[in-house]
């Protein structure tokens, strides 16, 4: 079994602090996710948007990893706390810290943390040890990151009760700056990040960076995980910042 911070915890707390103080909303609900994304009639300058965008490649690499299942979503570039202290993580972190090897993170889909193993959602997100410690006997601490997104095209169960997957990477768009006419998404996530603190993101801050922007608002906004989880397997980077935008419109916590 593996603990990490809840939503009620200090970190999640001071990650929406900024959105719910800058916030007059009484009630918060998920972004929209039409099935099929039906763009406004085009500008010669959307046009122009829209040529620039480079839509990641399906498939980059085959994996076989073991596989994290939680109640949380882990975005690359992003970074995961976790206290381990399951036998089957216990000795996945200790292969993972003497090889360098990453470990799958993926949201829960069906099923618990503890019992049977859980089904997870196909696509997650690779994870790599970047420190550790020991407070106690049987107790892990791990500082983790997120690399690269991943889609499950097999799941096995071993007879310890951890699941390893056959993966395959999803390669993410070339370096994009923000597009013009959602850039005022970059002012309000610079005061977020300044005002985490500790909290923050891992640097380097790529706040020009369309892919890393939205990634960091799909972190911190306060919606449900499976909201979260959409906006983690999109592939169009502007797309995710499209949503994101129109949600925070409706929050009234950017003026369009």
């Amino acid at each position: 079994m593996v603990r990490w911070p809840s939503p009620t915890s200090s970190i999640c707390h001071d990650r929406l602090r900024v959105l719910e103080r800058l916030s007059a909303a009484k009630a918060v609900q998920s972004p929209e996710y039409p099935r099929q994304r039906h763009a406004p009639p085009a500008t010669a300058r959307d046009n122009l948007v829209a040529s620039s965008r480079t839509i990641a490649p399906a498939v980059t690499a085959s994996l076989d990893v073991p596989l994290f299942p939680l109640q949380t979503v882990l975005f690359p570039g992003g970074a995961l706390p976790l206290k381990v202290f399951e036998q089957r993580y216990m000795d996945m972190a200790k292969v993972c810290i003497r090889d360098g090897l990453p470990f799958g993170v993926c949201l829960i889909d069906k099923g618990g943390e503890v019992g049977a193993p859980a089904q997870p959602f196909s696509v997650g997100t690779l994870a790599r040890i970047a420190g550790w410690d020991m407070p106690r006997l049987g107790v892990l601490d791990v500082a983790t990151r997120g690399e690269t997104r991943f889609r499950i095209r097999h799941r096995r169960v071993e007879a310890s009760g951890l699941q390893r997957g056959d993966l395959e990477t999803l390669a993410e768009p070339l370096l994009q700056p923000v597009p013009e006419q959602y850039a005022r998404l970059v002012p309000l996530l610079r005061v977020i990040v300044a005002d985490l603190g500790a909290a923050a993101p891992p640097e380097p801050h790529r706040f020009f960076d369309a892919t890393w922007v939205g990634y960091r608002y799909s972190e911190v906004l306060p919606i449900p995980n499976a909201a979260r989880q959409k906006l983690l397997e999109l592939d169009d980077s502007v797309a995710r910042l499209e949503i994101i935008y129109r949600f925070l419109e409706r929050k009234n916590l950017i003026v369009g």
